[in-house]
C-alpha cells in the first residue's frame, strides 16, 4: 500500500514540475519602470506596455491589500515595475505621482499617494468597451426556426417605402401588451462550418428599437432608436433586457481548441483591429467571454514557382535525347495513358509526364490577438485586441501558450 506522505510527496513533485515546466512571464522590450495611468487607457493596453503577452497580466499584478476594489486600477495611478525571485511585478501606488533619481547608482523611483475621490466607473476597463457595446444586448445571431416565426413589418402608415426614426409601423402578429419593446432584425447569411457543412446559425442585423403603440394584426409600432431604415419584411422580436456593461478577465481559451473565423461583423474583407468577428466555436465547446485566442493566417497550398516554372529550365545541362531537356528535372513518369479522342482526331497512345512537388503549403503565421465577449451555443462574438498583419474570413484561431 502506498502511504500517505508517498503520495503527498509525489502530488508536491508534480506540481513543482508543472511549474518548472510552464513558461515564464516575458516583458514587453520597451517594458516601463513606472507608468502613469492616463484617462481612456484600458487594461489591455497598459498589460502590453509591460509584457508580451498581454492575457498574462495577473501573474505579474500585486494588487494593493486592504482596499475596496484591490484589483481595479483609475486614471492618476502610478504603476511600478519591479522583480521578485527573478519575476516580474507590477504594484500600484493609488492616486500617486512619481519622482525619480538615483542611489548608488540605482535608478529610484519615489512615489508619492495623494488623496483622490474616484467613482467605480471611473475605473479602468479591459478592453474598450464602445466598441461592443451594441453586441451585448443585440442578439445578431438566430436558429432558422426563430426568425422564420418572428413577427415581421407588413407596411407602414403613410404609404412610406421605408422607415426611420420616430414613424410608425405595421407589425404582424403582436397580440399581447405584456411586452412593449421590442428589436428589429433583418435576416443575413447562414454561418456555416467551414470543416463540418454544419449550419450553426443565421446573422441577423440589428435595425432599430421600437414600442408598441397598438396590439393587433398588424400592430403598430413606433422607431424610437434606428441604426438604419426599417423596410417591409424585417423581423420584430422582444427585446432583451439591457445588462450593465461588463468588464472581461482575459485569459487563454481551452487547450486544444482549434476553431476558424466565420464572419466579421462591419463588412470589410480583410480584418484589423477593434472589428468584431464570429467564430464557429460557443458554449458547447466550453467558450466563454475573456476567452483569448491567437488568429492565424497561412495553412494554404501555394504554387512553387521554381518548380512550377518552364519545362525548358534545364536545357543547358541535358542532352535534347534525354526526357530532362524537355520536362525539366522535376517531372516524373506516371505511366501511359490515352486521352479522350476527339470526335475528328483519336489521340495515340502517350507517356503521362507530372510535375514533382509543385506546391507547397504555407506556414502558419501568428497574425493577431481577439478575446471573446460574447457567446452562444455554437458560436461566439471576438474583438481583435491587436493585429500584426491582416487577416480574413476562413483564417485559424488557436490558444495563446499558457
Amino acid at each position: 500500500m502506498i502511504s500517505r506522505f508517498a503520495i503527498t510527496t509525489l502530488l508536491a513533485g508534480t506540481l513543482l514540475l508543472l511549474a518548472t515546466l510552464a513558461p515564464a512571464v516575458e516583458l514587453a522590450p520597451d517594458a516601463p519602470e513606472t507608468y502613469v495611468v492616463r484617462s481612456g487607457d484600458t487594461l489591455w493596453e497598459i498589460a502590453g506596455r509591460f509584457l508580451r503577452d498581454p492575457w498574462r497580466w495577473s501573474e505579474v499584478w500585486q494588487a494593493n491589500a486592504g482596499l475596496d476594489d484591490p484589483d481595479l486600477i483609475y486614471p492618476g495611478d502610478v504603476l511600478q515595475l519591479t522583480m521578485v525571485d527573478g519575476q516580474p511585478r507590477v504594484r500600484v501606488a493609488r492616486g500617486g505621482s512619481a519622482a525619480a533619481g538615483s542611489r548608488d547608482g540605482m535608478r529610484v523611483v519615489r512615489l508619492s499617494p495623494q488623496v483622490r475621490a474616484s467613482s467605480l466607473k471611473e475605473a479602468v476597463p479591459t478592453i474598450r468597451i464602445a466598441s461592443i457595446a451594441p453586441f451585448l444586448t443585440q442578439p445578431y445571431v438566430a436558429d432558422s426556426d426563430q426568425i422564420e416565426r418572428a413577427s415581421y413589418v407588413v407596411g407602414f402608415p403613410d404609404e412610406h417605402i421605408v422607415a426611420g426614426l420616430h414613424d410608425s409601423i405595421y407589425v404582424r402578429r403582436i397580440h399581447s401588451n405584456q411586452q412593449t419593446n421590442f428589436q428589429i432584425l433583418r435576416p443575413g447569411d447562414a454561418l456555416r462550418d467551414p470543416d463540418t457543412n454544419e449550419i450553426l446559425g443565421y446573422e441577423a442585423l440589428f435595425v432599430a428599437n421600437a414600442a408598441l403603440e397598438r396590439i393587433g394584426d398588424p400592430a403598430k409600432l413606433q422607431v424610437v432608436r434606428s441604426e438604419r431604415e426599417v423596410s417591409i419584411g424585417d423581423r420584430v422580436i422582444p427585446a432583451s433586457a439591457e445588462k450593465p456593461l461588463e468588464n472581461f478577465y482575459p485569459r487563454p481559451a481551452p487547450a486544444g481548441t482549434r476553431g476558424r473565423i466565420l464572419s466579421v461583423l462591419n463588412g470589410v474583407s480583410q480584418i484589423g483591429q477593434f472589428d468584431v468577428v464570429v467564430l464557429n466555436r460557443g458554449t458547447r465547446d466550453r467558450i466563454a467571454p475573456g476567452h483569448v485566442f491567437e488568429a492565424f493566417v497561412g495553412g494554404t497550398k501555394q504554387r512553387d514557382q521554381v518548380r512550377g516554372g518552364s519545362v525548358f529550365s534545364n536545357w543547358r545541362s541535358e542532352s535534347p535525347l534525354s526526357t530532362e531537356f524537355w520536362y525539366g528535372r522535376d517531372f516524373e513518369n506516371k505511366g501511359w495513358r490515352r486521352d479522350e479522342p476527339s470526335p475528328n482526331e483519336p489521340l495515340p497512345l502517350h507517356a503521362d509526364f507530372r510535375r514533382k512537388n509543385a506546391q507547397f503549403f504555407k506556414p502558419f503565421e501568428r497574425a493577431g490577438v481577439l478575446m471573446v465577449f460574447r457567446t452562444f451555443e455554437r458560436v461566439s462574438f471576438a474583438l481583435v485586441l491587436d493585429a500584426q498583419r491582416a487577416f480574413t474570413v476562413g483564417d485559424q484561431v488557436a490558444p495563446p501558450p499558457s
